[in-house]
């Protein structure tokens, strides 16, 4: 990076640092101005360039400054307004006036067309912070409130040095205190948009037209970016730029080894950091910085990137080379899709209508394109040159071809091991330029594990491999710090074993898998609404809506998880899940525990997701249940294939459990359709299976001990058959059996009566029969007891 681009980051991340010290109070000239003395008398910031575009990035100032017509400002100043056209957009109704201390309001409030009035309350962003749902209640802020994050960004820019070693630790400090404050307060306009969101988007827009104006050899800044600045937003200066990582799952879930479950936390959690390591690798090949990222999560990213040809010319040899690097480590097994789309600032505040959701549709259709056409001829060429001593022995772990040591396991396989052990615990993963026995990332480098002690020890010796570290669920700043990783680690157990041991009743593991509904049309016409015209379709408002999706999945599910609440039995919940997460990203998530937990977390994931997204976005998810020895790798495609099977549903927002290999009929908007039994809406599972059948079902054989188990498979039995007339007439008879003798007393009878009658009217129905079946096979379940036959057992491998 060079120092002009340097200046134009800093410029954009800190441009509108006055608004956080003119809303504290006392001082109530322009927050400009405020600004730019905040950061030479109280920080010590000296660049003049930089303290420039923070004085004079509003118009203006800009009249009458005296200033150079190449200085930055008027770069900074063109990029603020691009990032306000994209995020500041008018209410309707709407008021005049500022109201300073207004809270945040979500972006969820108008996703998908709805028509939401909550806040955020205010807040800071820290692993210790509880989840910040959006409420009802609107709380302003104080400047109490406003003098403590004053008070903690200058004591933590103080630390910092002014070059490119530490911006990202900026964007760090920017983040944590800066999420939740809106950018605008005026009361004409939607505060739905972060201080953090706008800064970084000023800071990435001024960084791309840094280098187009370069190529362009255009020297006037003054001239181009305010006099004539109408015509630039126009022109097609930025490109959209996305990466898709394929072959994810089956390099995750496609393992044998001892050590299962701590290798696939270990195997996810090295995908996570090379797509991270390869979007740092990127940008900082582009001379771009972190403010570029407009979203990372599950192996897909999208970036905010300057059309020039030097730019296009390093994207495309970038993914060629790392591409190579993958065929030379992992074959075909791994491929990394890259393109991009050029566009206007226009564009990214939706100008002329629809152009916002066409340019994503674009790159969409170009990766689909990258995707078929994956290699090179070169490439190919290489692939069909192997020799015989290259391919010698089948790795015992992953199962590819290659080199192995005297326990048949591979050179990346027992890196992995080895990080499989400190992947929960360690506080940084750093990269360093690659040495033997390390794990290999793209580019020549591999990645390590390190503590606080030792990352300060190796930075202090001032170490020629050392190239850049991540911390883990936590805040640092310094010299090459990356940025901190939000990561779904939260564990309660060590082996699926233990996991079947802990579980209530039988002893079986239970995998969840989940994902977003419709997340991509949320992306790219989530905002579209023709009732006001469209006017929120802007990039920002994406970029707010993907990090508050990460945060959710990234940060949040931990606490989740930590703090279970509901309970299929009914009972009061509140304590750690017996579960681990194997990997929760951007939008997805894979956990593993006890089969009970299982169930009930997933149902505090579904209810909390809800809440966070005040019902805006919806989750399908797959949970199967198995023996502990079953293998993962069968055990990740057909959970996967239940998940789908829950996105089949006409509405999605579903969940699948306990199939059976039965069919019943349901009714869609587009007439009846068949869905697998165990195949539920959430909720209908929650209130028809658990609230309504399993209730009923636990009550009477609660109360009726003497009717033993077999009276219950019997049933199960014959439901699963009742398409026959005469497994009717034998299930009316089954239940005649189970009337209470003479000798019962009332409360047996009268439980038996209306047990009975509910028992004649569900069987009648295909959805109520599903619902049925799933409740007594949890009953059953639940009440399984050691030594027990398994009668209730859907299929062999559960």
């Amino acid at each position: 990076m060079t120092d002009q681009e340097m200046k134009l980051v800093l410029g954009g991340l800190l441009h509108d640092i006055g608004k956080v010290v003119y809303r504290q109070g006392g001082d109530r000239r322009k927050h400009s101005q405020i600004g730019c003395e905040f950061l030479r008398d109280e920080i010590g910031l000296e660049d003049r360039d930089v303290l420039d575009c923070v004085q004079f990035h509003h118009g203006d100032a800009l009249k009458n400054a005296k200033i150079s017509d190449e200085s930055p400002a008027y770069i900074v100043y063109i990029a603020d307004n691009m990032a306000s056209a994209a995020d500041r957009r008018e209410q309707e109704n709407g008021e005049s006036g500022f109201e300073i201390y207004t809270p945040l309001q979500p972006v969820f409030n108008i996703l998908n067309r709805n028509n939401g009035k909550k806040w955020y309350p205010p807040a800071l962003v820290n692993v210790e912070s509880s989840i910040n749902y959006p409420v009802d209640e609107k709380k302003l802020y104080t400047e109490a409130q406003y003098e403590e994050i004053v008070r903690n960004i200058s004591d933590n820019l103080k630390g910092l040095e002014w070059n490119e070693n530490y911006l990202n630790s900026l964007l760090e400090v920017l983040e944590a205190n800066l999420s939740y404050i809106p950018a605008s307060t005026s009361k004409n306009e939607l505060p739905d948009i972060s201080l953090f969101d706008h800064v970084k988007l000023t800071a990435a827009f001024a960084g791309c037209i840094g280098q187009y104006a370069k190529e362009k050899s255009i020297d006037n800044y003054r001239e181009k970016f305010y006099k004539k600045s109408r015509e630039f937003y126009a022109e097609e200066a930025f490109l959209l730029a996305s990466l898709d990582m394929s072959g994810i799952q089956n390099f995750i879930y496609t393992i044998s080894t001892k050590n299962a479950l701590r290798t696939l936390r270990a195997r996810s959690f090295y995908l996570e950091i090379m797509m991270e390591h390869i979007i740092d690798e990127l940008l900082s090949g582009l001379g771009l910085s972190l403010a570029n990222l407009i979203y990372s999560g599950g192996g897909h990213c999208y970036l905010l990137l300057p059309n020039t040809e030097k730019c296009r010319t390093f994207f495309d040899a970038y993914i060629e080379k790392t591409n190579q690097w993958f065929l030379e480590h992992f074959q075909t097994a791994l491929y990394i899709a890259g393109a991009y789309e050029p566009c206007s600032s226009d564009m990214f505040k939706n100008e002329p209508e629809g152009a916002y959701g066409q340019m994503f549709r674009n790159l969409s259709g170009k990766l689909s394109q990258k995707k078929i056409r994956r290699y090179t001829a070169e490439q190919i060429i290489w692939l069909n040159s192997g020799t015989d001593q290259d391919y010698s022995r089948e790795c015992t772990v992953c199962r590819r071809i290659g080199k192995v040591n005297e326990k048949g396991v591979c050179p990346i396989c027992s890196a992995i091991e080895e990080l499989s052990k400190k992947v929960l615990y360690a506080e940084f993963f750093t990269v360093i330029r690659e040495k033997q026995r390390e794990l290999p990332l793209p580019g020549g480098f591999s990645l390590v594990a390190d503590s606080a002690e030792t990352l300060k020890r190796r930075m202090a010796e001032d170490r020629e491999d050392f190239v850049r570290a991540y911390g883990k669920n936590r805040l640092y700043t310094g010299k090459n710090i990356s940025r901190k990783l939000w990561v779904g680690n939260y564990t309660n157990g060590n082996t699926f074993e233990e996991f079947a041991e802990e579980a209530e009743g039988i002893d079986r593991i239970g995998i969840l898998r989940a994902d977003v509904d419709n997340l991509g049309h949320a992306f790219v016409a989530g905002f579209d609404n023709p009732e006001n015209h469209n006017r929120y379709v802007t990039l920002s408002r994406t970029a707010a809506l993907s990090r508050q999706l990460s945060l959710f999945f990234k940060l949040y599910i931990n606490q989740i998880l930590e703090h279970g609440q509901y309970s299929i039995e009914g009972k009061e919940k509140s304590g750690k899940r017996s579960a681990t997460i194997v990997y929760s990203g951007g939008d997805d998530l894979f956990i593993v525990g006890a089969w009970n937990e299982v169930i009930e977390l997933a149902v505090d994931i579904r209810r909390k997701f809800e809440q966070y997204t005040e019902g805006t976005l919806t989750l399908s998810a797959g949970i199967g249940v198995y023996q502990e020895s079953y293998p993962i790798s069968s055990i990740a495609f057909e959970v996967a294939e239940m998940e789908e099977s829950s996105k089949n549903m006409p509405l999605k927002n579903a969940v699948t459990l306990l199939e059976d290999g039965e069919y019943h009929r349901i009714q869609g908007p587009d007439g009846e359709r068949m869905v697998k039994d165990g195949t539920f809406y959430w909720v209908d599972f929650e209130k028809n299976v658990v609230e309504e059948k399993l209730r009923a079902v636990r009550t009477f054989f609660d109360i009726s001990q003497d009717r033993g188990k077999a009276f219950l498979y019997n049933l199960l039995e014959l439901i699963r058959s009742q398409e026959e007339r005469i497994n009717f007439a034998r299930y009316v008879y089954l239940l005649s059996r189970m009337e209470p003798g003479n000798e019962a007393d009332e409360i047996q009878k009268k439980a038996y009566g209306e047990f009975s009658e509910k028992m004649l009217k569900w069987v009648l129905s295909g959805k109520d029969r599903a619902e049925l079946k799933t409740a007594i096979t949890i009953y059953a379940y639940l009440t399984r007891e050691e030594g027990e036959a398994d009668s209730c057992e859907i299929n062999s491998k559960q």
